[in-house]
């Protein structure tokens, strides 16, 4: 079983930057993947981004090159690093750990609130 653990966000103004992470644990831990998701108020949960353990990265659209994935593989960490920050990027993030056995494991979610 995995537990994940986020942490990071918070509130900055529209332009500013913000990072959130990600750490998996759990016994004979085995990662295949890990995606951020984000659901802003009234609207569906959304993919954002996903790193694999090789570190190669998928972004959806609107990241637009502003945020950044990257990983710490020796403590199971992720980082999700959210640069030039719009109000639209308003939302709770979470973070799914995929296991080598393709389950997923969600996080708690954190709230990123970007004002204008």
């Amino acid at each position: 079983q995995v537990q994940v653990e986020q942490s990071g966000g918070g509130s900055v103004q529209a332009g500013g930057s913000l990072r959130v992470t990600c750490v998996a644990s759990g016994n004979s831990l085995c990662i295949f993947d890990m995606s951020w998701y984000r659901q802003a108020p009234g609207k569906e949960r959304e993919f954002v981004a996903v790193i694999d353990r090789r570190s190669r990265t998928a972004y959806s659209e609107f990241v637009e090159d502003r945020f950044t994935l990257s990983q710490d593989n020796g403590k199971n960490m992720f980082f999700l690093e959210m640069n030039r920050l719009k109000q639209e990027d308003t939302a709770i993030y979470y973070c799914k750990i995929r296991g080598c056995d393709g389950r997923p494991n969600w996080g708690q979610g954190t709230q990123v609130t970007v004002s204008s």
